[in-house]
């Protein structure tokens, strides 16, 4: 039997899975521990979210201008992890103040500790790559390219993967506060457009062309953010400034739907049908419903005749019997 990985994974990772690395990313940085998405219209929303969010990461502005640069995306990507170090635990700091008055941290200790922990994960496999490249544009040996170079490779699919699980997530903070991951994704797009409005670095983009890619990203984060977090008020009453031990339970699975007949309709049957039945004129066993009493009756000759059958008019001891109607 394949050995598996703890409650991190669900019991999903398998050495096989090592194979494919996009599954690795699904698994590690989609952890079992984080609370599935309430319904389909929020999740809808959170990847809008992470797609917008992507643009402000990754930078399309430069791509568009000077072309596709692996160096200079990583370079982003490590610039992007410093942040997020920084940001993430001091956004989640000040909602813990804001929490004091209707909650206590301990409640919150385990999840905590878990997105602190895949959050560290990612930044740590995100500076794995960017030291797996500098080693492979240093070496001058080819097995050394090329031993690194396949893992460098593996390492680049499984962070790219990982970037958009957490993206979506944001490190599992909905396992704290289903309003953190919208929060957090709002604040990181915003702190990543600030610094070129403030120094006007367009990279080389006209004024034009330079706003829309600096503001729109940070922008769109914010309108789907506010929608989402809309929708868990209207719809769950969760709301960004409420402890997560003061929240109302949200609402279980819906169950699943019978296989057959109608949903929540137990098979119908006859209510006034007896516990046994059974044919009312069976030859043999069973007998005649309407004879009575053990001589019978005239309409059944025989033990369980049919009362119907046709009959001979005269009985064998009648008037033109040998022995005449009174035997003899």
């Amino acid at each position: 039997m394949a050995r598996t990985y703890g409650s991190w994974t669900g019991g999903t990772l398998t050495p096989r899975t090592f194979l494919k690395p996009h599954h690795v990313a699904a698994v590690v940085f989609h952890p079992a521990w984080i609370p599935p998405s309430l319904d389909p219209s929020v999740e809808r929303l959170k990847r809008i979210r992470v797609i917008a969010g992507a643009v402000a990461s990754v930078g399309v502005y430069t791509v568009l201008e000077g072309g596709f640069d692996l160096t200079e995306l990583l370079e982003n990507a490590l610039t992007a992890s410093a942040v997020l170090l920084f940001l993430t635990p001091l956004t989640v700091g000040v909602m813990l103040f804001v929490w004091r008055r209707t909650g206590t941290v301990r409640q919150l200790r385990v999840p905590l500790l878990n997105s602190l922990k895949l959050l560290l994960l990612f930044i740590g496999c995100v500076v794995t790559v960017v030291l797996l490249a500098q080693m492979t544009n240093a070496s001058g040996s080819i097995l050394m390219i090329l031993g690194v170079g396949a893992t460098m490779m593996w390492m680049l699919i499984f962070v790219a993967y990982g970037a958009v699980r957490v993206s979506g997530n944001f490190f599992g903070t909905a396992a704290v506060h289903r309003c953190l991951p919208a929060l957090l994704a709002t604040v990181t797009s915003w702190l990543m457009a600030i610094p070129d409005l403030v120094t006007g670095d367009l990279h080389g983009l006209g004024l034009t062309m330079g706003v829309v890619f600096i503001l729109g990203a940070p922008v769109t984060v914010t309108a789907i953010a506010l929608l989402e977090t809309g929708r868990l008020k209207r719809r769950y009453g969760i709301r960004l400034a409420t402890h997560p031990a003061s929240l109302p339970p949200v609402p279980g699975p819906v169950p699943p739907v019978p296989p057959t007949g109608l949903p929540h309709v137990p098979p119908q049957g006859n209510p006034y049908a007896p516990a046994h039945p059974r044919p009312p004129y069976v030859p043999g066993a069973g007998g005649n419903p309407y004879a009575t009493g053990a001589g019978g009756s005239p309409y059944a000759p025989g033990a369980g005749g049919n009362p119907y059958a046709p009959q001979p008019p005269y009985s064998p001891q009648g008037p033109y019997s040998p022995h005449g109607p009174y035997g003899g």
